[in-house]
Formats: structure tokens, sequence, C-alpha cells
């Protein structure tokens, strides 16, 4: 998430319009709207002003992460064709090489058969092509991991 977009969601939050927030700091309301679209950034003052205007902390209020910023402007900036080009098994296998390994070790024509079971479920219930049910799926399979401890 861009620093604009922390702001942009914590005045949204507050219930503020741009014209209210600018109002309370002093400034025009194309600078809060210049924030907001990562146009310019506002100085440390007006950030921790900013946080006290959205009821945040500081920490809360600029939570983005350039590293993460720029892997999602990348991934977004991809083609499709370049995007199609990589051996996303291979790159994911350099970092967790289970997926390399497994392949020896798993029956995987027992789990392939009812994944597609799911997979067909999706595309009749919801009319899903074939992509969309798989990236379906496969969120609810991530949704299933981030929330095992729940």
């Amino acid at each position: 998430m861009s620093l604009g977009k922390s702001l942009y969601d914590a005045r949204k939050k507050s219930g503020l319009s741009q014209e209210a927030v600018a109002e309370k700091l002093g400034i025009s309301r194309q600078t809060v709207s210049k924030w907001e679209l990562d146009e310019t950034v506002p100085d440390i003052m007006q950030a921790k002003k900013l946080s006290t205007i959205y009821n945040v902390t500081l920490d809360e209020l600029i939570k983005f992460d350039i590293d993460v910023m720029k892997l999602e402007d990348t991934i977004k900036n991809t083609s499709e064709e370049v995007q199609n080009k990589v051996d996303w098994t291979k790159l994911w296998a350099s970092k967790y090489p289970i997926l390399e390994k497994y392949k020896s070790e798993v029956q995987t024509e027992e789990y392939m058969s009812t994944l597609k079971v799911l997979l067909d479920k999706l595309k009749k219930d919801y009319n899903y092509n074939d992509l969309d049910a798989f990236l379906v799926l496969k969120d609810i399979l991530a949704y299933l991991w981030n929330n095992k401890k729940a």
C-alpha cells in the first residue's frame, strides 16, 4: 500500500472530507489531494497532526512498506506475455524446495481429482471460467492458511 492510499484510507475511516482535513491543518484541499495521490508527501509535523486528526498512531498512518509497494508496482506493470514466460514453479521452488520435492513423494492424482471437482463446482455454481475458478480456489486455500491459528 502506498503512503497516499494509507492517508486516504485513514481519512475515510475518520469520516472527514479533504476540505475538513485541510481546514484543520491550515492548508489547501489540493495539498491533501496531492498527498493521497502520491504526488507529494506531508512533512513530519503535518504527518503527526494527521495521525492526531485521524486518531491513529504515526506508525499506523505511514504503515506502507516501500518494498511491498515496489513489488506490487512491478507485478501490475508486467505484461501477461512476460508473465507467461516465467516458470513460476521453478521460481517459487527456489524459495520453497518442497515445490520440487513433493512430485516424487505425493500421489498427486488423488488430490487432482478432488481439486478438479471443486474447480468444476465453482465454474458451474458461479459461471466462472477456468482461470477465475482456479484463482478463487487458490484464494480460499490462502485464506485457510492465513487463518489456521483461528
